[in-house]
C-alpha cells in the first residue's frame, strides 16, 4: 500500500513537471522536477523488488547516468530533435528487453495476460526503436531526408504487419516455441519500424517524432502490465497520453491526417529550376540599390516580426538573431518573434534555440495570435523559413501543404528573406514570396545575410 502511495505521488511530480514544462519561464524546473521524480520511481522499484543491494543494477545506473551526463554536456543545441528521437527509442528498446524477458520465462510462471501485454509490449518497443533510429539518422543526415519509397513499399509493410500480429497470437496461446518467435517478433516489427519510418520526409518529423514518443510510453505501458508494476504502467500512459496530444496538435498545425504523413502522400520531389541563375545575377547587379532602399525600410520601420526557420538552425546563427532584434530594440523599434508549430525538426525547436541565446520568452508568438499583427508590421524578417511561410499552401491544390496553415508574412509591408537560395523546400513548393515586388531576397548562409543586416543597422 505505502509503495503504491508513493508510487502515486511521483507520477503526480511527473505531470506537474510536464505542466511546468509548458511554459518557458518554469520549463527548467518542470525539467527538473520530473527528472527527480524519475530517479526516485528507480530507488522505489529497487527497493519494493528487495533489489537495491543487486551491484549490476548500480553499474548500469552508473553507466547510463554518465552517458547521459556527457551527452548532456556535448550535443549541441542544433541537434537536439536527433537527440530527441534517440532517447525516444531507448525508452522504447528497454521496453522491449522487459517485455522479452518476460517471454522468455515461459508459459509455466506467465498466464495469458503478461503474454499478450508482452507480445504486445516487444512489438511496440521494437518498432520504436528502428523508426526512431531512422528518425534520428534522417535528422542528423546520416541518411537523405527525403522520403525513400521502396519498390512494393505497402507490400512490405503487409507483409511485416500481418506475420507480427501471427506471432502475438501464437506467444500469447503459449507456443512451446516462445524463443523463436519471439525473436522473430522482435526481427519483423525492427523491419517494420524501418519500413514505415524512411519513407516519411524531415519536413514531417516533428509528427514523427511525437509519435514515436507516444510510442515510447506506450511500450513501456505494455511491459509494465507484463511484470505487474502499477508505476511502470502509470508513467508509460502519461508519456504515452502526452505524446498522442502532441502529435494531434502537430498534425492540426500541418492541417494533415497522420496517415498521410506517415504514408508520405502528397510528398513532391522539388521541381529543378529553371532562370534562377539569371534572376540571382539580376539581383546581384542591383545590390547596392537595394542595400540603400534596405537600410531606408529598416531605419523607418516601427514594428518587426522576426520569423525562425530550419535554415537558422543549420546556419547556428540564433545569435545573431539576437543581436539583430537587441539593436533593433535599441533604436525603439518593436520586435516581436512569429513562430509556426512546425518550424524546425521537432516541436518546439525554434523556442529552444531562442531560449539558447536569452530570447525573451515574451517575445515568441504562437502562429494563431501573431498572424492578425502582419498587416500592421512595417518589416518582417525571414531566416531561413520555407514552406511555413508560403502563400502557396492556399492556392496549390493537390501540394502537400494545400490547406497548411501559414504565417502570414506576406501581408507585412515589407519582407526580408534570409534563405540559402530560392528552391522549394522539403514540400517541394514553389514560394511566390520570392517574387513580390515587396520582398527583398538575401541568399546564401544566414550568418552572413544577418551580418549585413546588422551592418545596416547599426
Amino acid at each position: 500500500m505505502a509503495t503504491n502511495l508513493v508510487g502515486l505521488l511521483l507520477v503526480a511530480g511527473i505531470i506537474y513537471g510536464i505542466k511546468l514544462m509548458s511554459s518557458p519561464k518554469t520549463a527548467v524546473q518542470g525539467n527538473f522536477l520530473g527528472a527527480v521524480c524519475m530517479a526516485g520511481a528507480i530507488i522505489l522499484t529497487l527497493v519494493s523488488n528487495r533489489i537495491l543491494t543487486v551491484p549490476l543494477l548500480w553499474i548500469g545506473i552508473a553507466i547510463g547516468s554518465l552517458i547521459g551526463y556527457i551527452l548532456a554536456l556535448k550535443v549541441k543545441m542544433i541537434e537536439m530533435p536527433q537527440m530527441v528521437a534517440l532517447l525516444n527509442g531507448l525508452g522504447g528498446g528497454g521496453s522491449a528487453i522487459v517485455s522479452w524477458m518476460v517471454l522468455l520465462a515461459g508459459i509455466q510462471t506467465t498466464g495469458v495476460f503478461e503474454r499478450f501485454t508482452a507480445a504486445l509490449g516487444l512489438a511496440i518497443g521494437a518498432v520504436t526503436l528502428s523508426g526512431s533510429l531512422i528518425a534520428a539518422a534522417k535528422l542528423h543526415r546520416l541518411i537523405k531526408q527525403k522520403p525513400t519509397v521502396l519498390k512494393n513499399h505497402n507490400s512490405y509493410i503487409f507483409i511485416t504487419s500481418v506475420v507480427s500480429v501471427l506471432l502475438i497470437i501464437l506467444l500469447t496461446s503459449g507456443s512451446r516455441h516462445n524463443i523463436l518467435f519471439s525473436l522473430l517478433l522482435a526481427v519483423m516489427t525492427l523491419l517494420f519500424g524501418v519500413i514505415f519510418t524512411i519513407r516519411v520526409g524531415g519536413a514531417d518529423m516533428p509528427v514523427t517524432i511525437s509519435l514515436l514518443n507516444s510510442l515510447s510510453g506506450v511500450a513501456g505501458s505494455l511491459s509494465g502490465l507484463a511484470i505487474s508494476n502499477a508505476l511502470l504502467v502509470t508513467a508509460g500512459s502519461v508519456v504515452g497520453a502526452s505524446g498522442l496530444i502532441l502529435t494531434q496538435i502537430m498534425c492540426k498545425a500541418m492541417n494533415r491526417k497522420l496517415v498521410n504523413v506517415l504514408t508520405g502522400k502528397g510528398i513532391q520531389q522539388a521541381p529543378k529550376q529553371t532562370g534562377s541563375t539569371e534572376g540571382q545575377e539580376s539581383a546581384a547587379d542591383q545590390e547596392t540599390k537595394e542595400e540603400e532602399d534596405l537600410s531606408e525600410i529598416i531605419a523607418r520601420a516601427k514594428k518587426v516580426v522576426i520569423v525562425p526557420g530550419y535554415g537558422m538552425a543549420l546556419a547556428q546563427a540564433q545569435s545573431k538573431v539576437k543581436q539583430l532584434a537587441d539593436l533593433l530594440e535599441e533604436q525603439g523599434k518593436e520586435v516581436k518573434f512569429a513562430i509556426h508549430p512546425v518550424a524546425g525538426r521537432m516541436p518546439g525547436h525554434m523556442n529552444v534555440l531562442l531560449a539558447e541565446v536569452n530570447v525573451d520568452y515574451e517575445k515568441l508568438y504562437e502562429m494563431q495570435d501573431i498572424n492578425p499583427e502582419f498587416i500592421e508590421t512595417d518589416v518582417v524578417f525571414v531566416i531561413g523559413a520555407n514552406d511555413v511561410v508560403n502563400p502557396a499552401a492556399n492556392t496549390a491544390e493537390g501540394t502537400p501543404i494545400y490547406g497548411m496553415p501559414i504565417l502570414k508574412v506576406a501581408e507585412a509591408k515589407h519582407v526580408v528573406i534570409m534563405n540559402m537560395d530560392t528552391k522549394p523546400g522539403y514540400a517541394g513548393v514553389d514560394n511566390p514570396l520570392y517574387k513580390s515586388p515587396k520582398v527583398k531576397l538575401l541568399l546564401g548562409d544566414a550568418n552572413d545575410s544577418l551580418r549585413e543586416i546588422i551592418q545596416l543597422v547599426s
